[in-house]
């Protein structure tokens, strides 16, 4: 089992930076794909970004593509999510997410959560 614990949101203007992280629990988190999705008021949660077992695939969001960066470091337990470029309409709750299947965007086909950060971009 894995515990995930998000941190690293707040309030930002448009055009700003934010990186979340991710500290997992459990000495398997190697062995998971780990993702970020993000929920806005009144919206469905939604995929924003992937990274493979080891770090070396990822993908993303058309939304979200070339402004934010998920990376991974399995000796520190945590993934990151690097966001620049930040838009009003990338406020959001965000989540980490631990996952088995590779390619997954579909919340349901992740294993495990954290609890979200807030991320508020003003305009």
């Amino acid at each position: 089992q894995v515990q995930l614990v998000e941190s690293g949101g707040g309030l930002v203007q448009a055009g700003g930076s934010l990186r979340l992280s991710c500290a997992a629990s459990g000495r398997t988190f190697s062995s998971y794909m780990m993702g970020w999705f993000r929920q806005a008021p009144g919206k469905e949660r939604e995929f924003v970004a992937a990274i493979s077992r080891a770090g070396g695939m990822t993908y993303y969001a058309g939304s979200v593509k070339g402004r934010f960066t998920i990376s991974r470091d399995n000796a520190k337990n945590t993934v990151y999510l690097q966001m620049n470029s930040l838009k009003p309409e990338d406020t959001a709750v965000y989540y980490c997410a631990a996952g088995s299947n590779w390619g997954a965007t579909r919340d349901r086909e992740y294993d495990y959560w954290g609890q979200g950060t807030q991320v508020t971009v003003s305009s």
